[in-house]
């Protein structure tokens, strides 16, 4: 009798248990099931059509459209434009149009930042900075040797003014220094670049060449002086102020200052080159 009753209980038992099982797996399913729907709401939500496209209200991403199509048509115009100068001016037209491709790509990457996050691509843009403006400072060097012979000391010391005023600039920008100093610093690396391009090396020699070469580089170093300050306009705008559209100012300003400085920069070499007869 007893051996029949523990029989019974150890059927029971193992009956339980594997109730029990079953009963577990099925709240872990359903867990499982449940946190994936939480994890896939937020993309689904991302993936909605209003999301991925302009609102035709956001004037800055209007802003990141435009100048992104009109960084490649720049760049095609360039690339067509450097095949009816003369061969010392084409390396100078190329270097445009690199300046203009490099921003090109990286707006695209920029517009598609602000319409999904709708926050200010600090990244992309210095990243771009940090390779067309460089190439800007190139130019300067390249414009003036096209004509006549030029030292290499003038295009490191330009280059270093570009590294320190986009170094301390973006530290200032992405909270690694106090704005104020960063501020500060990447304006003295601009004002270095202003020197150099006034009254230092390069200043000296545009006094001594053609016409047509001093009109261009005249026009590029107020470029450089009116068209740059808009940059640090923006900055301020977007870290010295205070208000609710703080972001939004910097990003137009800066889109501004690229539209003018990077195209009409450009042109500027083109000019100078189509007036070379």
């Amino acid at each position: 009798m007893i051996g029949k009753a523990a029989l019974l209980l150890a059927i029971t038992a193992t009956s339980l248990q594997g109730t029990l099982a079953v009963r577990s797996k099925k709240l872990e399913g359903a867990v499982a099931s449940h946190h994936q729907q939480k994890l896939l709401a937020p993309a689904a939500q991302a993936a909605s059509p209003a999301d991925e496209f302009l609102n035709p209200e956001d004037g800055v991403a209007v802003t990141f459209w435009i100048i992104s199509i009109s960084m490649v048509a720049a760049t095609v115009f360039f690339l067509m434009e450097s095949m009816a100068v003369k061969s010392h001016w084409k390396t100078s037209m190329n270097v445009g149009a690199l300046v203009t491709l490099v921003a090109a790509v990286h707006y695209f990457y920029m517009r598609e930042y602000w319409v999904k996050v709708h926050e200010s691509p600090i990244l992309y843009r210095y990243i771009d900075w940090s390779v067309t403006v460089p190439l800007q400072m190139i130019e300067f060097y390249l414009i003036l040797s096209a004509v006549k012979p030029v030292g290499q000391g003038m295009f490191w010391r330009l280059l270093l003014g570009t590294v320190a005023m986009l170094t301390f600039g973006y530290l200032g920008e992405a909270g690694n220094m106090n704005v104020w100093l960063g501020f500060a610093l990447g304006m003295a690396g601009w004002f270095y670049i202003l020197f150099e391009i006034f009254a230092g090396e390069a200043g000296q020699m545009a006094s001594s060449v053609s016409d047509s070469v001093k009109t261009s580089f005249d026009t590029m170093r107020l470029i450089v002086t009116a068209g740059w300050s808009i940059y640090p306009l923006g900055y301020v705008c977007g870290y010295l102020l205070t208000g609710p559209n703080t972001v939004t100012w910097l990003n137009l300003l800066y889109n501004l200052a690229d539209f003018v400085n990077k195209i009409g920069f450009c042109v500027c070499v083109w000019a100078a080159a189509k007036a070379d007869k």
